[in-house]
């Protein structure tokens, strides 16, 4: 599945070389072997050795490097070069669009996680650098550097600017952060819906139980899906209104545009 496309991004201990099969297996759009927060500093290497042997002997994954400025970059960035299988990386703490650019032209397309004050910041500028092909939001750590709630309202600024700064570049809709509640099927879709309804088209997950709920909350409501089929059905019979649709509103260019979207994001 191309990177526009992933709606479920399912995050794997890079430490873990046997559940690497089975996120594979798990029906998540993309894998994202994780050399960052999910490997303990004393299992770094063990674990950039897993991956790259697992990704050079037929796995093919997202790969979750560590940041920028910490200590392990440059290795992982040695390590990973060239390694088939790779499907493109994924940089946390993404702040600047010249080492972007660079990690891109070593390893192929890039996925922006914007999880600080200074990321979001230049968000626009991550987002046009070259080699981004999309951005990923890190609610818990930027709320942390905000030193505000990881609740939607405190947050609500971060989400529509990821949302805005992509479509302005010209990239896919941004992925949403991670629910915590591993096992709360209705929270993860609470939270996807909550976040499709904001321009998101992708979620994080952290357990391959949220995938499920996550691409429901991913998903057109059937309301909304109904709700397009009668405003283009409308549309074909008569220019002017929409007398039987939910809302009653008038049919013009952005309310078919949007019924058409709506059913084309319910096909895929």
């Amino acid at each position: 599945m191309t990177v526009a496309g992933a709606a479920t991004w399912l995050f794997v201990p890079g430490s873990d070389a046997h559940r690497f099969g089975k996120a594979v297996a798990s029906g998540a759009d993309a894998v994202l072997l994780d050399l960052e927060d999910a490997v303990r500093p004393e299992n770094k290497d063990q674990a950039r050795s897993a991956v790259r042997e697992w990704l050079g002997s037929g796995g093919r994954a997202w790969v979750r490097v560590n940041d920028a400025a910490s200590p392990w970059f440059a290795d992982d960035l040695d390590a990973l070069e060239g390694v088939e299988g790779l499907a493109g990386v994924m940089v946390p703490k993404a702040e600047s669009p010249g080492v972007l650019a660079a990690v891109s032209e070593r390893m192929g397309p890039v996925v922006a996680l914007i999880e600080t004050a200074l990321g979001l910041h230049r968000v626009h500028e991550v987002a046009t650098g070259t080699g981004v092909a999309r951005l990923a939001f890190g609610s818990l750590d930027l709320a942390a550097d905000l030193g505000v709630e990881d609740d939607p309202t405190p947050l609500l600024h971060a989400r529509s600017s990821l949302v805005l700064a992509s479509r302005v570049a010209g990239l896919p809709a941004p992925v949403d952060g991670v629910t915590t509640l591993i096992h709360d099927a209705d929270a993860v879709e609470r939270d996807a819906r909550r976040a499709r309804s904001l321009g998101f088209r992708g979620k994080l997950c952290i357990h391959p139980a949220q995938l499920a709920a996550a691409a429901r909350g991913l998903a057109p409501a059937e309301a909304e899906v109904a709700w397009a089929r009668e405003v283009l059905r409308a549309q074909d019979e008569s220019p002017v209104a929409v007398s039987s649709a939910p809302d009653g509103r008038m049919v013009d260019k952005p309310v078919v545009e949007r019924a058409r979207n709506i059913l084309r994001s319910h096909t895929q």
